[in-house]
């Protein structure tokens, strides 16, 4: 069932069942009362990463929160998508940007990993988590990805699932597409990998195409900025082997 994108969603926390009442955040409270000026009645669509989504209705306000009611189940919760998003933080901003979009292109899992170019070694994590629900509210998701601590690239490789591939954007590939390298590839359980604005060491280039469950893919002629290169590499991994 698609989302219903005439009707205003939001995440929330809480386990959610028919009749069940809830109370909103002040900021989300705000939000609601204020922002969207909803009044007792006005409907709205809640979920929480778990519970599917339902449909709820403005059952009161108290003094910093809304309260609202559970009404019916709307769509059923579906399973996190078995896609691995491996990237090197980058400058606020365009980190925000990286996330929102790895979320609508369908990642489950989103991992930073520290390379030896990456700009940010400490993203935060509230904010990460922040972009990730908003991304989630907007387009109809309900299936919220998981948002992992950075970890160094050597331990991310160290700890990687062999029966899962991980393809990696290697600007030093011999063509310009990566058509024929993903078609090669029998697994469905994949990972992706996008490096720093000033792309993987020589080292690691090494290191990741000594591994046999790595596969190096080229993003086409032109040079990218890291931000856009991720978006690309879903979208191509997305339409040749993945869920389109």
């Amino acid at each position: 069932m698609r989302a219903n994108y005439r009707m205003q969603r939001l995440f929330v926390p809480d386990d959610l069942a028919e009749g069940t009442e809830i109370e909103t955040s002040p900021q989300q409270s705000h939000y609601l009362l204020n922002v969207l000026r909803m009044t007792e009645g006005a409907e709205i669509l809640l979920f929480n990463g778990r519970d599917g989504e339902w449909s709820a209705a403005v059952a009161g306000r108290e003094k910093k929160s809304a309260r609202l009611k559970l009404l019916a189940l709307q769509r059923p919760q579906p399973p996190l998508p078995d896609l691995i998003y491996c990237f090197a933080p980058l400058k606020q901003g365009r980190l925000d940007y990286l996330v929102q979009k790895a979320v609508e292109m369908g990642a489950g899992v989103l991992q930073p990993v520290v390379t030896r170019h990456t700009q940010v070694a400490r993203p935060g994590m509230e904010r990460l988590r922040a972009n990730i629900i908003e991304a989630a509210e907007q387009c109809g998701i309900l299936a919220v990805p998981e948002i992992r601590e950075a970890q160094k690239l050597e331990h991310v490789l160290a700890d990687w699932e062999p029966s899962r591939r991980l393809i990696f954007c290697d600007e030093d590939a011999a063509t310009n597409n990566p058509l024929e390298a993903l078609r090669k590839i029998p697994e469905r359980r994949l990972g992706l990998l996008v490096g720093p604005e000033g792309g993987f060491s020589n080292e690691e280039r090494q290191m990741l195409r000594a591994l046999p469950f790595v596969t190096a893919i080229p993003l086409g002629p032109r040079i990218l900025r890291a931000d856009t290169a991720a978006v690309a590499a879903l979208a191509v991994i997305q339409a040749t082997i993945g869920d389109w």
